[in-house]
């Protein structure tokens, strides 16, 4: 009896060594421009070669500009040079380029799902933390460092300890306005930012198995943030609804083969003394819109209620000190109305929730009307895919109505370094994965929320429960 992470793992094993580590063989390497330069640099001073090039994928998406002119023009000089790098890189190796102008481009996380690259028993590294966005799929994706990608270009396998699982038991129904974000930031602050350390997270339960797949990618992606590298979902008839449109070459021709594989995909006993190492369960019917008022994503509270006096830290020191430096950064009191706290930006994009259903969330609430006048509204798809979509819904036109920005594809305003980005002071509504400091720009203040929230903000100006704007 085994764990859907223990079956995977142990179908890729290559080797074991004294240290207890496990050479683990790897399927798909996602590369994008920020991490990748030195892991090409000493595969060249190495005299290596990419081992199976077809298993590598390069997309830019960090630094690229979200602007219309951005085949052409990009104002940062070290983006500009990033971008470049990866170019001339994948072109010297043989890796596959998704570029600027490819109709595919996007956020890393966001096109290998929909392009059919993450396939369900798979093993996906990419130099990023959020990687685990993919096991969203039933496969194994983990972050990985520059080090270890130059290891998996060389030798197309990677030495690491194997992992216990944590099973997460959600039953129940996410009631009106609520979302996969909300069911992640709930985890979360049940779980803190360090629940998940020293385990693999797999999402099962009646909850699970009732989100789309824009649903359970959203989830996985915010894994890393309660500790965890790994986050999984194992395969189902979602799943298999998903690929069968998107995979192509072998993986189109032997898909109803691949079925009968991936149905084993599971773990063998999930309940109460199963096969979990520990078992954590959450009641999805008490799950709210949430929104974060700290400077961790466990920093959540409802729409209707305060900001907290001590975040149960009274005999923590420690954790005391954190969430008073929290406070100041963010600058907010306690006792203050979550509701009244007024922001400049609302961003609805980022590898989290910038897939076709995120938009169609946020452009329910903001259909027919106008967002604050004096705020700043940037919608960024996530994938080129993605902003077609939704232009040919009529998504993009709603959003330009009630006064947003339509941006390219790309992951902007999330990380702030490709001239999308808070200034010192500015607050944001975020639909992103993390809230710390800096993260949006230097001194920027940011909130995370749901898609239908950061849209509720924009018409307010203020920080919104979702519900109020829906039917």
């Amino acid at each position: 009896m085994s764990t859907l992470f223990d079956k995977i793992w142990q179908t890729h094993v290559v080797a074991s060594n004294e240290d207890g580590e496990d050479l683990v063989y790897i399927d798909r390497h996602l590369v994008h421009e920020v991490s990748s330069p030195q892991a090409f640099a000493g595969l060249a001073m190495s005299g290596r070669v990419l081992r199976s090039s077809e298993r590598h994928i390069a997309i830019q998406d960090h630094n690229v500009p979200t602007t219309p002119d951005r085949n052409t023009h990009i104002p940062n000089a070290e983006s500009a040079v990033q971008i470049a790098t990866l170019r001339a890189n994948a072109k010297q190796t043989g890796m596959r380029l998704i570029d600027l102008d490819d109709k595919r481009q996007g956020i890393v996380h966001v096109v290998a799902p929909e392009q059919g690259y993450i396939l369900p028993g798979a093993t996906v590294v990419c130099g990023d933390s959020h990687t685990a966005t993919l096991g969203a799929l039933g496969a194994l994706a983990w972050g990985i460092g520059t080090s270890e990608a130059e290891h998996v270009m060389s030798t197309q396998s990677l030495w690491i300890r194997k992992l216990a699982t944590l099973g997460l038991w959600v039953d129940g129904q996410l009631g009106q306005g609520v979302y996969a974000k909300d069911l992640a930031l709930g985890i979360i602050r049940q779980l803190g930012t360090s629940g998940g350390v020293g385990f693999a997270i797999e999402y099962f339960g009646s909850t699970i198995s009732a989100l789309s797949m824009d649903a359970r990618l959203t989830l996985c992606n915010m894994t890393i943030e309660a500790g965890s590298r790994f986050g999984l979902i194992a395969p189902d008839q979602t799943t298999e609804a998903y690929l069968r449109p998107r995979v192509s070459g072998l993986a189109k021709s032997h898909f109803d083969q691949a079925l009968e594989a991936w149905r084993s995909l599971k773990t063998d006993n999930s309940g109460v003394n199963g096969d979990f190492a520990r078992l954590e369960t959450i009641d999805a019917n008490f799950i709210q819109p949430l929104v974060t008022w700290g400077t961790t994503p466990a920093d959540s509270a409802h729409f209707d209620q305060i900001v907290p006096s001590s975040f149960g830290a009274e005999d923590n020191l420690l954790e005391q000190a954190r969430f008073e430096a929290a406070l100041a950064y963010m600058g907010l009191r306690s006792g203050q109305s979550i509701a009244s706290i007024s922001i400049d930006v609302a961003f609805i994009g980022s590898c989290t929730n910038a897939r076709i259903e995120d938009l169609r969330a946020a452009a329910s609430v903001v259909k027919g009307r106008r967002i604050a006048t004096r705020l700043r509204g940037l919608v960024v798809p996530g994938s080129s895919m993605t902003k077609r979509a939704a232009e040919a819904e009529g998504l993009a036109q709603i959003f330009v109505d009630a006064g947003f920005e339509w941006r390219e594809s790309g992951c902007s305003m999330c990380v702030g370094m490709n001239g999308d980005s808070l200034t010192p002071g500015q607050r944001s509504a975020s639909t992103s994965n993390r809230n710390f400091e800096n993260r949006q720009g230097q001194g920027g203040r940011t909130h995370l929320m749901s898609p239908a929230a950061v849209a509720a903000s924009a018409l307010r100006g203020a920080l919104t429960d979702p519900r109020e704007f829906l039917s």
